[in-house]
């Protein structure tokens, strides 16, 4: 599998060892999102993510003139900070995770806006909840207020032309995202 280039857009996402749930309560899912912003933040631009009971989904693009190999530590240090308390809240031993996290590349702007509403509606094309702002643990909500966080809200409406377009991507239930999985 190909590293993460500086520069570079890409869809992350990985799911618990034999589908096992990675999130069994509400402070899971905050203490996960508080290690992507402590790890993450120094070399990536975060663009959605969301956080379902057995997987996560996160889109990022690498930032310019970061030191790759850092980067790549970056994600690996999260997710085994995430897994070591995980376990010992749980009292669980073993991997948390099924492997390494899988990545695509994103190349281009129209991509890159289904990948995103992709992400931020994922927990309705899993049949979790009906309506995209059913679910708490997705970028969607930090995208509708104006509390502090580490998406790049900016970025993320100018690609959108703004907010009400954001609502409209994110909303539509008939957009064909399979191959994004």
């Amino acid at each position: 599998m190909s590293k993460l280039e500086a520069g570079k857009t890409y869809h992350i996402y990985n799911q618990g060892n034999n589908r096992e749930s990675l999130f069994r309560e509400t402070t899971n899912y905050e203490y996960f999102l508080s290690k992507v912003e402590k790890y993450f933040l120094e070399y990536f631009d975060i663009y959605a993510y969301c956080l379902l009971d057995n997987h996560f989904h996160i889109v990022l693009r690498v930032k310019e003139n970061v030191n790759e190999a850092k980067a790549a530590q970056a994600i690996s240090n999260c997710f085994n900070a995430y897994a070591k308390a995980f376990n010992k809240m749980y009292k669980r031993s073993g991997s948390l995770f099924r492997d390494r996290f899988r990545r695509k590349e994103i190349d281009n702007e129209d991509y890159l806006r289904n990948v995103i509403t992709y992400v931020s509606a994922n927990a309705v094309h899993h049949n979790f909840k009906d309506s995209v702002i059913e679910w708490p643990y997705s970028s969607y909500h930090v995208m509708m207020d104006n509390q502090k966080t580490f998406i790049d809200k900016e970025f993320v409406l100018q690609l959108f032309d703004g907010l009400d377009n954001y609502k409209l991507f994110s909303s539509h239930k008939d957009l064909d995202l399979e191959e994004l999985e």
